[in-house]
């Protein structure tokens, strides 16, 4: 199986937060669809004839596409790939986009799942993030959607920021689990070097985030989703029996993927390539009949070390017996050897041939994964 990823590298507005690639303007927004549908075409033999099970439209703000824009990126993929008749078709989308005309046009097109980006449900914390959307839109954008028969629905929150109160976050959870979401996904609040966020905090106009709070809030959404029947599948990924997200369970298992647009990043399981992140720079490229990209052709220590950093953020876990197959007994033996601390502090539970982080350990996935990392020698 493989799956495809749209880059819509549109918004709104930029929150403060974020280093996605992406314009405020919609200028170009029609060279820019016709690049996709070009780019889609130009590179139809990339997945080697594999079945796509899942389309995901990601960004950027994909919601600001009109039903026809996604319905015909959608059509497009299905004329060059040869697409599960079931496949699991994602769009990324901000509450304020989701309209009742907006969602009955959706309705009619492929789309049947939607990740919606609510991050709170304060109206002062929304203006701190500079989100484009309110309060009320958070709640009404949830009830639209499934007044119109969504079922499939996922919404993102955002934790260990300084406006997010204990009672606030116990709050946001509360909200999610009233309407009954099946899917919830969690981040904690990072400062990336080239947003506004780490430019307010190095002029002192922001605090520095917290580790201990954000820890805090981690353990309380970890205990709550439980306690309301959730299964926590990946560090950030809470999910009700039955409703992963198949697309993004594929990347946490090296499934092969095609990312088309600015920015997009593919994988086919040898190598990763990953396109230009400038709109002009890509239509004009691919206007040219020329593919954007970079490449990077992955070692056998890469692939091990991916594998380690991915399989270890699941419930599924790293599985010492594949890494055998995969690679050969060294890299299994270290692997082995690089566990025993973490199994001992009981951050790492090793049963039988597969090693899964328990609660503790959730709280340091990328310091074990790190440890267990295969250095060149």
């Amino acid at each position: 199986m493989a799956g495809i990823y749209f880059h819509i590298p549109f918004c709104k507005r930029a929150c403060h937060y974020c280093d996605f690639h992406f314009s405020t303007s919609l200028k170009y927004k029609t060279e820019m669809l016709q690049a996709m549908q070009r780019e889609i075409a130009m590179r139809a033999r990339y997945l080697n004839g594999q079945p796509v099970e899942s389309i995901y439209f990601g960004g950027g703000t994909p919601s600001l596409l009109d039903a026809d824009d996604i319905r015909q990126l959608i059509d497009g993929v299905a004329a060059h790939f040869p697409v599960r008749f079931d496949a699991e078709i994602t769009l990324e989308a901000n509450p304020d986009d989701l309209s009742n005309d907006k969602l009955h046009a959706l309705k009619d097109s492929p789309v049947n799942r939607f990740s919606i980006g609510i991050q709170s449900f304060f109206e002062e914390d929304l203006r701190w993030m500079n989100r484009a959307h309110t309060a009320d839109d958070a709640q009404a954008a949830i009830r639209r959607v499934q007044d119109v028969g969504y079922t499939n629905v996922t919404a993102d929150l955002i934790y260990g920021y300084p406006l997010l109160t204990t009672g606030k976050w116990e709050y946001n959870i509360g909200k999610l689990l009233e309407f009954g979401v099946p899917h919830i996904s969690a981040y904690s609040m990072t400062v990336e070097p080239q947003t506004a966020l780490a430019a307010f905090i190095r002029k002192g106009r922001q605090p520095a985030m917290d580790e201990k709070q954000s820890a805090a809030q981690f353990e309380y959404l970890m205990d709550a989703l439980h306690i309301a029947g959730y299964i926590h599948y990946e560090i950030s990924n809470f999910a009700k029996p039955g409703n992963y997200a198949r697309h993004n369970s594929n990347y946490w298992k090296g499934v092969p993927y095609l990312g088309v647009g600015p920015s997009a990043h593919s994988f086919d399981g040898q190598s990763r390539q990953w396109n230009v992140s400038n709109n002009m720079k890509y239509i004009r490229a691919i206007q040219a009949g020329q593919l954007p990209f970079e490449r990077e052709e992955l070692s056998e220590q890469d692939k091990f070390n991916e594998y380690v950093m991915t399989a270890l953020r699941t419930i599924w876990g790293l599985h010492l017996d594949r890494v055998e197959q995969m690679f050969n007994n060294q890299y299994r033996d270290a692997l082995y050897s690089g566990l025993q601390p973490f199994i001992a502090n009981a951050e790492v539970v090793l049963a039988g041939e597969v090693a899964t982080l328990t609660k503790k350990g959730k709280l340091l996935a990328d310091y074990i994964a790190a440890e267990l990392f295969v250095e060149s020698s």
